[in-house]
């Protein structure tokens, strides 16, 4: 038993691995994590805020994530193309949008006003 839950753990890492090896738009939100990151650490953001932020990361990479395995099972099961399919994947990446807007509006929330204070 500890050794499966020890391959599910593999899997899901290389997944994660698959998903920022092949996915540019995953390399781009790495780089807004990244940058909120330090921008919380650079204003010293309470934990509280860091909840926050960790919280829209996390939900914007796994958005992502879900897309990106929604996009390759869609791609699978129709490689013809097909109506439904294109709406399928459309509306997968319209969730990663919706989640990142989200995660952009907790990000000026926290941080303007903290760089507004400073200016």
């Amino acid at each position: 038993m500890l050794k499966k839950r020890l391959n599910s753990f593999r899997f899901a890492f290389a997944g994660i691995g698959e998903l920022v090896a092949s996915q540019t738009n995953a390399k781009i939100h790495l780089v807004a994590a990244t940058l909120a990151v330090v921008a919380g650490f650079l204003l010293q953001i309470n934990r509280t805020e860091w909840c926050a932020i960790v919280f829209a990361i996390a939900m914007v990479l796994a958005a992502e994530a879900f897309n990106t395995a929604l996009e390759h099972l869609t791609d699978l099961v129709s490689p013809q193309y097909h109506p439904l399919a294109g709406k399928a994947k459309d509306v997968a990446a319209g969730a990663v949008l919706l989640t990142a807007i989200g995660a952009a509006a907790v990000g000026l929330l926290i941080f303007l006003p903290k760089i507004l204070a400073i200016l």
